[in-house]
């Protein structure tokens, strides 16, 4: 198989959040799974001081001839001003898995 997957990880607001994002991801098939892990505490610089909030964790698998067309997409759906959308290559894993990925994200863009 020729195409390279991704694990995309994004922080978000809430559970409900993650839930949302992640299945509006699935539903246009620019991602073929997602995972919610509700409950992450996070450390972060913001506006000049060390913030601490309670978030979840939204986790997508996906091709990654599919990664600009997701990011800009959560970044629209998103509720954060400067969400966190980052991308790791998946090196290898169930190769029927992986095809599974490639034939549930069939999205194409069509402006």
């Amino acid at each position: 198989m020729d195409e390279s997957f991704l694990t995309i990880y994004v922080t978000c607001a809430h559970r409900e959040e993650a839930l949302s994002l992640g299945r509006k991801a699935v539903e246009s098939r620019l991602a073929a799974c997602a995972n919610v892990l509700p409950g992450m505490t996070s450390l972060y610089w913001w506006e000049g001081s060390v913030q601490t909030s309670e978030e979840a964790v939204l986790l997508l698998k996906s091709k990654a001839s599919l990664l600009d067309a997701l990011t800009a997409s959560l970044k629209q759906w998103h509720s954060y001003e400067l969400p966190c959308i980052v991308a790791w290559p998946i090196a290898g894993g169930n190769e029927a898995y992986l095809q599974w990925i490639n034939s549930e994200t069939t999205w194409r863009n069509e402006s």
